[in-house]
């Protein structure tokens, strides 16, 4: 885009405590005026006006003294919503595209805008998934890694992945993935299935399908998780004996292993070889938007709200991240259906968004409560089986990935486990957000990441220094993972039988299994 005026300059890395409230990334305020059809008078004068006129804004909120962080910080996203949702990209007589396909058309194109509106509409009020998310089936279309079911429990099921080399890392690898999200987040198609990768890259792989709880499952809490991926640890040993194991949390699921981590430490429990997470927090001092709007008001509002339902849906966290990233969510799908009048096909990386899981009442308690607004787990308060236990104890190799983009797990907030544990890191950073810079696959234009080795005498380091003086290397971060995988295991050594548990196991069924349906 030639001649572009950027406002945000200097904002785009601004963080929840940042000196300065950035209203909006430059990447959402320029992206939608990209095309030679806006360099043309009026319309780039009406998206430089347009611009201009968020610096102020921003200027205001930043000049007003006396104003809590987080109060400003909420203030700074509600402006940013209607600052969005008044871009001229957004209305039929200032965009510049959508007057000519008016024009060429006849108006043919607002009409099936217009059915597209109704069909939408009458979709949400129906409760029926969107247009195109029947399209990604597990095991059809999305989840379609072979494998099979080794193990159930009222929580979970583990898969246990079909070997696809001839020799594998005598180390398994367990993903424990978020509470929210349906694991195929990590098994998309072929070529972006992180899972896939892996097991192309000579590992044995095993990952956990969460349950989808009900109103009856209301008083399952964190302990009960925690013990869920014990009995998944159990298993892998079993199927595995004698071989430590590579574990993977993402999102709520590293939360919740760094917390296991911690516990088995304590513990003088030696299974696990690395740690490895994934977009997780484990310090909340740093809150994403979506827990910048929780304080003890809105807690209390909610646990009254699931003491109704037992549960807490995760199809309201993803509407809600939607909303608050409206300018790349919303508004770019708002112009394709309704005003361009032609639908924009759901991906793969949108269907967990919609496919969601939900979170028992005490569990989501918990969390908000316990970890989000008293942060007892960085803190070294936050207990296990009666005894608190504290990430400084977890000495194994320690792989952290934090997405540069992500406004549910801010990444200089995913930094500070620099300062929790107590043996060496390795810490990426990568383009993204809190999925597509997760599901990073090999072979995607544009795609960068940051990455250094970090021993514990340089754990206080800021993250800005960090990024300042780490090299930008371009494509995936995932070949440096594998490679780093295979750094701390062993010699390789014969394929796994797939037979899975000759005992103990309720039932043995072909991936996805059964969990990853439930609605």
């Amino acid at each position: 885009m030639t001649g572009a005026i950027d406002p945000f300059e200097n904002d785009a890395d601004a963080g929840v405590d940042a000196p300065q409230v950035s209203l909006s990334t430059a990447r959402s305020s320029l992206t939608q005026f990209e095309g030679p059809e806006w360099e043309t008078w009026p319309f780039n004068f009406i998206y430089q006006s347009y611009l201009l006129t968020q610096k102020p804004w921003r200027d205001a909120l930043n000049s007003v003294d006396g104003v809590r962080p987080r109060e400003k910080h909420v203030a700074s996203i509600a402006t940013r919503q209607v600052l969005d949702m008044m871009s001229p990209a957004n209305f039929v007589w200032s965009n510049p595209k959508v007057i000519a396909r008016t024009i060429s058309e006849g108006g043919a194109n607002l009409m099936r805008g217009a059915w597209n509106l109704a069909e939408d509409w009458q979709r949400a009020a129906w409760g029926l998934p969107p247009v195109g998310a029947n399209d990604y089936l597990p095991g059809r279309d999305v989840a379609v890694t072979p494998g099979k079911v080794v193990y159930r429990s009222d929580l979970l099921e583990l898969i246990q992945y079909s070997p696809q080399t001839d020799t594998v890392a005598p180390e398994p690898v367990l993903i424990v993935p978020a509470w929210l999200m349906k694991y195929y987040v990590l098994d998309l198609s072929p070529q972006n299935s992180l899972v896939n990768y892996l097991c192309g890259q000579g590992f044995s792989v095993f990952i956990v399908s969460w349950a989808n709880p009900g109103r009856q499952d209301g008083d399952i809490g964190i302990a009960n998780y925690l013990g869920a991926v014990e009995e998944a640890l159990d298993v892998v040993g079993r199927i595995l004996p004698d071989a430590q194991t590579h574990a993977i949390g993402y999102c709520l699921g590293g939360t919740l292993l760094a917390i296991k981590a911690a516990q088995m430490a304590r513990d003088d429990d030696e299974r696990l070889k690395t740690v490895t997470l994934f977009a997780s927090q484990t310090d909340f001092e740093e809150r994403g938007e979506l827990q910048s709007f929780i304080g003890e008001l809105e807690v209390s509002m909610l646990e009254r709200l699931m003491l109704k339902t037992g549960y807490w849906d995760g199809k309201y966290i993803a509407e809600a991240y939607k909303i608050l990233r409206a300018g790349e969510w919303v508004w770019p799908r708002h112009v394709d259906d309704y005003l361009m009048g032609s639908r924009q096909p759901m991906s793969d990386l949108d269907a967990w968004s919609v496919d969601t899981t939900r979170l028992p009442r005490k569990v989501q308690s918990e969390y908000l409560r316990s970890m989000v607004l008293e942060n007892t787990l960085a803190q070294g308060q936050y207990d296990v089986a009666g005894r608190p236990v504290f990430l400084s104890d977890i000495a194994v190799p320690v792989f952290c990935v934090a997405a540069k983009e992500d406004y549910i797990a801010p990444w200089r907030s995913i930094f500070k486990l620099h300062q929790l544990v107590s043996s060496s890191m390795t810490f990426v950073l990568t383009a993204g957000g809190h999925v597509d810079g997760i599901i990073n696959e090999p072979g995607l234009r544009g795609q960068t990441f940051q990455i250094a080795l970090t021993p514990q005498t340089a754990s206080n380091t800021a993250p800005d220094d960090w990024q300042k003086m780490t090299d930008l290397q371009d494509g995936s971060w995932w070949p440096v993972f594998a490679e780093w995988l295979r750094n701390q295991s062993g010699p390789v050594g014969r394929s796994p039988s797939m037979a899975g548990l000759k005992d103990g196991a309720e039932v043995i069924e072909e991936a996805p299994g059964t969990y990853v349906f439930q609605k």
